[in-house]
């Protein structure tokens, strides 16, 4: 079955808590997990990651926290699935070509056509449509 991830829930979650404030509020990872009551530690590493990718800024000390550097208009659902979980595959040979099955398989290629409109579809969809109020 596909499914977002708990990691990609809780980005979007924590994006829409962040867009959610005022333009220079800076908003701890505490009380964006206490707020939606997300695991704090999944929730540190996943703010982590969508700063090393420039999508929120990380600021450091003792009333530190993250606030966005980048407008969600211009990321695409896709740019944050790779950066959190990697290219989509819906199959495995999607994005591994050691599968013994490669040179036979059947149904590479429909499967392949699937998976290309999935990311399409995602490259399509800006975080602002996911988390607009």
């Amino acid at each position: 079955m596909l499914k977002l991830t708990r990691k990609l829930e809780y980005a979007l979650i924590a994006l829409r808590h962040i867009q959610g404030q005022a333009t220079e509020k800076i908003v701890s990872t505490k009380e964006i997990a206490e707020t939606h009551r997300i695991p704090l530690q999944l929730l540190a590493k996943t703010l982590q990651q969508l700063a090393k990718h420039n999508i929120i800024e990380a600021i450091q000390g003792a009333h530190g926290g993250y606030r966005l550097k980048k407008s969600l208009d211009n990321i695409n659902m896709n740019a944050l699935i790779q950066i959190l979980e990697g290219p989509i595959g819906i199959m495995d040979c999607s994005a591994d070509s050691n599968c013994v099955q490669l040179d036979i398989c059947n149904i590479r290629k429909p499967i392949n056509r699937v998976n290309e409109a999935i990311v399409s579809m995602f490259d399509n969809l800006t975080l602002a449509d996911i988390t607009r109020h």
